[in-house]
């Protein structure tokens, strides 16, 4: 294989334009075009990061708040008797660890990438989200054991304060929901932020959901209601969590980024002016907001200059259209061995066959 250093030309990255290299390596299986901006290290990965001051500012308060809420919630629910309280407060214990999680995660993602680190930390988040969903899915469980038992043996719950600490619950979730609602935004939808942000969101309609519980024990007298309160709460936790487990391990399978479709990928590439075909396309994501692609695309038989060209209108639509900013993109103008990888050109394989039989 051979590498010949083409000319230098100018991308923008965060807001700077700078210089960077076209690479093209000629091999037998056909030609691979490359731009390659200056890299942090080496050269082969340019990370994005989102300005993390607004998240870890959000997350650090989120903290504090949840914690105290937790406190009045155990001596509330202990003192009431109220199984949704205390319910309440192992789910907010739950948000608090995704807080913290959230938090170590964010600290992470915002590390550059390294030599042994060629990605960055991008799927700290990603890890992060997932221990996060898994806890709530072992809580929701937990509710459901100790509900079953409430209904065998109802106990006597002062409604009132059920009803005064809820209330407290839905101004603080409330509050911490549309903070990281607004952080998650502005930092591209990261999952990890969403998953702590839809921690909130739960917790907020599952509190206004005591007060409503709270007011019916007060009016009807069936202390039965703070149990079934109690099954509703762990239902929406659990459905909460296997949202989040599902989409985090399709991150980690590597498989393809949620809400893309590969057909669509690759008529779009395949509507580029001198794209012939293209196959082994592969497309996942790096993290939750990072996604990368590979394929193999073949082209007519002409010089680097020409298929430059094609190169950047490819890599543009990518990005344009489906938000994907990595790309490693090999460029052939020889029939090749699908089935094999692209190894050997079945020209030259035929080619050598024919030389080995005589």
């Amino acid at each position: 294989m051979t590498t010949r250093l083409g000319h230098q030309h100018p991308y923008l990255i965060d807001g700077r334009v700078v210089k960077a290299s076209v690479r093209l390596m000629t091999s037998p299986g056909g030609d691979a075009l490359e731009a390659c901006p200056p890299p942090p290290y080496t050269g082969s990965m340019h990370v994005h990061v989102h300005g993390a001051g607004g998240p870890t500012r959000v997350l650090k308060v989120s903290l504090a708040v949840t914690l105290a809420y937790i406190v009045l919630l155990v001596v509330a629910g202990i003192r009431a008797h109220s199984l949704a309280l205390l319910s309440e407060a192992g789910h907010n214990l739950s948000d608090f660890l995704a807080l913290l999680l959230s938090l170590v995660a964010v600290y992470f993602q915002a590390r550059p990438a390294s030599s042994t680190k060629t990605y960055g930390y991008h799927r700290a988040g990603v890890l992060a989200a997932l221990v996060n969903a898994t806890s709530l899915v072992a809580v929701s469980f937990f509710i459901f054991y100790e509900a079953f038992r409430r209904l065998q043996h109802p106990e006597h719950v002062q409604a009132s304060v059920m009803m005064w600490v809820a209330a407290a619950g839905v101004v603080m979730n409330g509050v911490i929901a549309l903070l990281l609602y607004r952080s998650s935004r502005g930092s591209g939808g990261d999952v990890n932020i969403r998953s702590a942000m839809l921690h909130e969101v739960g917790d907020t309609l599952s509190t206004a959901a005591v007060i409503a519980g709270g007011w019916a024990i007060l009016v009807t007298g069936n202390y039965w209601i703070d149990s079934a309160l109690s099954f509703g709460i762990g239902a929406l936790i659990l459905w909460s969590g296997f949202g989040i487990v599902r989409e985090t391990l399709n991150i980690l399978l590597e498989g393809t980024p949620r809400g893309m479709k590969l057909e669509k990928i690759e008529s779009a590439i395949r509507s580029i002016g001198g794209v012939n075909d293209v196959h082994d396309l592969h497309v996942w994501s790096i993290g939750s907001e990072t996604h990368a692609l590979s394929c193999h695309i073949s082209i007519a038989d002409i010089p680097p200059s020409v298929s430059e060209r094609i190169l950047r209108d490819v890599k543009e639509r990518l990005l344009h259209d489906f938000r994907i900013d990595h790309t490693t993109i090999q460029f052939e103008h020889a029939v090749c061995e699908v089935a094999h990888g692209c190894v050997i050109p079945v020209s030259e394989s035929a080619e050598h066959h024919h030389h080995h039989s005589h």
